[in-house]
C-alpha cells in the first residue's frame, strides 16, 4: 500500500493519503474524497480503479485532526453510528483546506497537469465546496448532502462540476433535491443527473448499499466527464 504525507496549509501538522499509481505516466490525477467512514477498503478500491484507467489517484485522510486512520464499515450499525459521530465533530472548512493542500501536493507529484476530485456522501458535499473554493480542474459529487445550504457559493464555481442525485436518498429530501435543481440547472459549469428509485450510497464499491446498474451508469458518466475535462 502506497501512501503520501501531505503538510497542512495552516502548518498545524501533516496527514497521510492513500495513493494508487498507474502503469506509466499518469494522464492526470484524481483526488478521491472519503465518505464519513474514512479511507476504508471501498475508498481505496475507488483509487485503484482510477489508477487502472491511467490516473494518479489519491485519497487523503480528512479525519486526521480527529483521529488518524479511521476506517469504518457502513453495514455495521455500531460503526455507522460512530461515523455519524465523527461527521458531527468534523470541521468541513478545514477539510476543504486539506483538500487544497492535497491538490498542491498532487500537482507537485505530477510536475503540473490537471487534477480532479470525486467525493461520496460527505465527500460529495466537499467536492462541491472544492469546486467553489479551489482551482480544481473538475469535480464530481455522488449523493452530496446539504447542497441547498451552499447555493450561495455557486457563483464561484468556475470549472466543471457533476452531481449524481439518487431520488430516493433518505438523507436528501425531495425538497432539497428540488432546490438543487432550481439553483444549479442553469449554471453553465454544473451538470446534474437524477437516479430514480436509488438511495444514498448506491455507488459504494462493496456492501449492501451498492445498486449495480445505477453504480455502473454513474461511474461511466464520471469516467467520461474526467476524460473530457482532465485528459
Amino acid at each position: 500500500m502506497s501512501t503520501l504525507t501531505i503538510d497542512a496549509l495552516d502548518e498545524s501538522g501533516s496527514f497521510s493519503a492513500y495513493v494508487a499509481r498507474p502503469e506509466g505516466t499518469p494522464r492526470a490525477a484524481i483526488i478521491v474524497i472519503q465518505e464519513i467512514f474514512g479511507v476504508n477498503p471501498g475508498i481505496r478500491q475507488k483509487c485503484d480503479g482510477w489508477a487502472a484507467k491511467g490516473y494518479l489517484a489519491v485519497a487523503p485522510d480528512l479525519f486526521w485532526r480527529l483521529q488518524p486512520g479511521i476506517e469504518l464499515d457502513a453495514d455495521v450499525p455500531e460503526q455507522f453510528q460512530q461515523a455519524l459521530d465523527w461527521m458531527g465533530k468534523f470541521d468541513q472548512d478545514q477539510g476543504v483546506a486539506d483538500i487544497e493542500s492535497t491538490i498542491q501536493a498532487v500537482r507537485a507529484e505530477l510536475g503540473g497537469g490537471a487534477v480532479g476530485a470525486v467525493g461520496f456522501c460527505l465527500g460529495g458535499r466537499l467536492a462541491y465546496m472544492t469546486a467553489a473554493r479551489t482551482d480544481i480542474d473538475a469535480s464530481v459529487g455522488y449523493y452530496a448532502v446539504g447542497i441547498d445550504g451552499l447555493l450561495d457559493e455557486k457563483h464561484a464555481i468556475a470549472k466543471p462540476l457533476m452531481l449524481h442525485i439518487p431520488e430516493a436518498d433518505h438523507f436528501v429530501s425531495p425538497e432539497v433535491q428540488a432546490k438543487m435543481h432550481q439553483g444549479l440547472d442553469d449554471h453553465p459549469k454544473v451538470t446534474l443527473y437524477d437516479y430514480p428509485g436509488e438511495d444514498h450510497g448506491f455507488a459504494a464499491e462493496m456492501g449492501k448499499r451498492r445498486s449495480e446498474a445505477a453504480a455502473q451508469l454513474a461511474d461511466q458518466r464520471t469516467a467520461d466527464f474526467f476524460a473530457q475535462h482532465l485528459g
